[in-house]
């Protein structure tokens, strides 16, 4: 009798040893292999960009950083990636979209305003995140920024005093500009957005705004041409098919002596004069940020506000004033906020 008490209290204890051996909740997260090592859950993002310029490859590269950071990336294995780039093409952009329908990845990621849309009308099992849109309501990719309530969410990369803010810097340094020139591409709804708001701030200061409009960056050396004489000053949106094309308003401005204005700052360091705006890398890791969350998180983009940039400051590229004809000031450089990063020598 003692005999088989024996063995059963053993085999219990043997019982309960394996059971605590096994794997715990969320174990396929941290398995361990053969060697000891443990094995890092593997998350799989898809992203679709329109085109590739400067401001979006940065967010690109912001989100990726912001992902690494996290503890998920690449190089480590824990970050599988479907990289589409649509190369400014609408119909190659639907396509992207229809073809993430299905994804059978944990998050889609889109960058600038049509490959958002194009995403959000087609991927609604799956959470998304965009980046580099000008105005989510207008784009209708989110009806309340506070609380999207859907499974799309993101980061806006306009914060509408930008615009009135280098508005307000053309008008008081620049006295003898009286019409602005814009190359816009009227098809985008985030140009649209902007060019009204550059437009309304311009006509308090009684400056006009002439637009020549563009459908691909071939017409844009045409466009930026058409407007020499006419104006005083050009000035660009977040226009992803004007600023993939913007050398050539660089070299009709500079060779015309005609002040150019954008209205981000990777435009400025490649040879725009002046705008008021932030790095688009830290746009991106701020969206990237978003991402880890979701992923690792379980956080619902339902529920996740959509953000917008902050800490605006006037950038300026003294490297370029030379080329335009323009003479930095005293005065120009008095409205940096943080003169050893945004000011371009």
């Amino acid at each position: 009798m003692k005999r088989k008490m024996w063995l059963s209290l053993t085999l219990s204890a043997l019982l309960v040893t394996a059971v605590g051996c096994g794997d715990k909740p969320g174990g396929d997260a941290t398995k361990t292999g053969s060697g000891g090592d443990a094995e890092k859950k593997t998350y799989s993002i898809a992203i679709s960009q329109i085109v590739e310029h400067p401001s979006l490859d940065a967010t690109r590269e912001g989100i990726l950083a912001a992902l690494k950071d996290g503890g998920i990336s690449e190089a480590d294995g824990t970050l599988k990636i479907d990289y589409n780039n649509a190369q400014g093409d609408q119909a190659n952009n639907l396509s992207i979209g229809q073809k993430l329908k299905d994804t059978k990845s944990d998050l889609v990621i889109a960058i600038a305003t049509p490959s958002a849309q194009a995403v959000a009308d087609n991927v609604k099992e799956k959470p998304v995140l965009f980046a580099a849109v000008t105005d989510p309501l207008d784009a209708k990719l989110v009806t309340d920024l506070q609380k999207p309530g859907g499974n799309v969410t993101g980061a806006s990369d306009t914060n509408p005093e930008a615009a009135k803010q280098l508005m307000d810097f053309i008008s008081t340094q620049f006295p003898n500009v009286k019409k602005v020139g814009l190359v816009i591409n009227e098809g985008e709804a985030n140009a649209v957005v902007m060019a009204k708001t550059a437009e309304e701030a311009l006509a308090e200061h009684g400056i006009e705004l002439v637009k020549a409009s563009v459908t691909n960056t071939s017409e844009i050396k045409q466009a930026a041409e058409s407007l020499v004489g006419k104006v005083d000053a050009y000035y660009i949106t977040l226009d992803n098919v004007v600023v993939s094309g913007v050398d050539t308003i660089i070299q009709t401005a500079q060779k015309n002596k005609i002040p150019f204005f954008s209205s981000d700052r990777d435009t400025v360091e490649k040879g725009a004069f002046a705008t008021v705006g932030f790095k688009y890398y830290d746009h991106g890791y701020q969206v990237g940020q978003m991402a880890v969350e979701i992923l690792k998180d379980g956080k619902n983009p339902a529920d996740m506000e959509v953000t917008k940039p902050d800490k605006l400051d006037l950038i300026l590229n003294a490297k370029v004033a030379a080329d335009y004809g323009i003479e930095v000031t005293d005065a120009m450089k008095q409205e940096v906020k943080d003169p050893d990063n945004n000011i371009i020598e």
